[in-house]
């Protein structure tokens, strides 16, 4: 009977341990994908979250791909009119937004990588799906990859996630709050068109563009953008970056089995398609906005203003 528990014991010791291990594992993995969205616009300076996709190009070289929220980028957006072939045509252009992911080692933040990287596709928040792909300027930045939850069913009410985003800028980077999806096809016409879902994990300004993961296996199922408190927020659903994706035949940012085009390819590729020029807000579109607001963090560059002292 004793060698019986004995027995019983170290099981439970060993499965506890290699749940406790594997739990660490997707926290780790989380971490290394995880990265703090930095747009110092001429007015506004933005921080938010984007997710790292890797991919190896037909070279041979590590391209690390970063997806993240529209809006966080948008302050760096600027659009001007050309003539092509006698037509006019609105040339949409973006400057560098930079990306940022801190190292740590042995419990404590020992430094930052700093790198800058170009828009390859927009979506705008208003008219479109709010998302916006990056490209690091610099190979092997990151070596680690996101998974994306790519399979027909959407994943149950009540299902554990994870959340992992810059909560209020940079000086909350990567952090780890956890929540359930607490409902699906969110449809708010006064926000946008497309469906949002819903979940309970805890978000802060800074999370916008930052991931929401199966808390079971770590795969991505959506992106944070909106909030309406700390425990109900809105996510663009991974279905909805598929969807994109598939209409604008760029799968190969999501789905590593399709073959990732060359350079060339790239750009030659619209950032932004169909663009428009932005409209005032309706009352009621005003109201929606203040009620499920950006969960984008604003600072405010000082404007020194001189005065002329008058000639006495």
């Amino acid at each position: 009977m004793k060698t019986l528990f004995a027995t019983i014991l170290g099981l439970t010791i060993v499965t506890s341990s290699f749940a406790a291990e594997k739990k660490l594992s997707t926290a780790d993995h989380l971490q290394n994908v995880s990265v703090t969205i930095r747009s110092e616009g001429e007015y506004s300076n933005g921080e938010g979250s984007g997710v790292i996709f890797s991919r190896k190009d037909k070279d041979g070289n590590l391209v690390n791909l970063v997806w993240t929220a529209a809006h966080v980028i948008d302050n760096l957006r600027s659009t001007r009119k050309v003539v092509v072939n006698g037509a006019p045509k609105t040339l949409v252009e973006f400057k560098d937004p930079m990306v940022v992911k801190e190292i740590r080692q042995n419990g404590r933040t020992v430094g930052r990588l700093q790198m800058d990287a170009e828009v390859l596709k927009y979506s705008d928040a208003d008219d479109g799906h709010d998302l916006a792909l990056l490209k690091v300027r610099k190979f092997n930045f990151v070596t680690d990859t996101v998974t994306f939850y790519l399979d027909n069913e959407i994943p149950k009410l009540g299902t554990d996630l994870l959340h992992v985003g810059s909560l209020l800028g940079q000086m909350g980077a990567n952090s780890m709050t956890d929540g359930i999806y607490s409902q699906h096809g969110r449809l708010i016409k006064s926000l946008n068109k497309h469906v949002f879902d819903q979940t309970t994990c805890t978000a802060f300004p800074g999370s916008s563009g930052g991931g929401v993961y199966l808390k079971s296996d770590a795969r991505y199922v959506g992106m944070l953008v909106r909030g309406a408190g700390e425990g109900f927020n809105l996510i663009v659903p991974v279905r909805r970056l598929q969807d994109y994706c598939e209409k604008h035949k760029i799968m190969w940012a999501l789905d590593p089995k399709v073959p990732m085009p060359s350079d060339d390819d790239l750009k030659a590729m619209p950032i932004e398609h169909a663009p428009k020029e932005k409209d005032e807000d309706t009352a009621e579109e005003a109201a929606a906005k203040k009620l499920f607001p950006y969960m984008l963090r604003v600072t405010h560059p000082k404007v020194l203003i001189l005065q002329r002292k008058p000639v006495e």
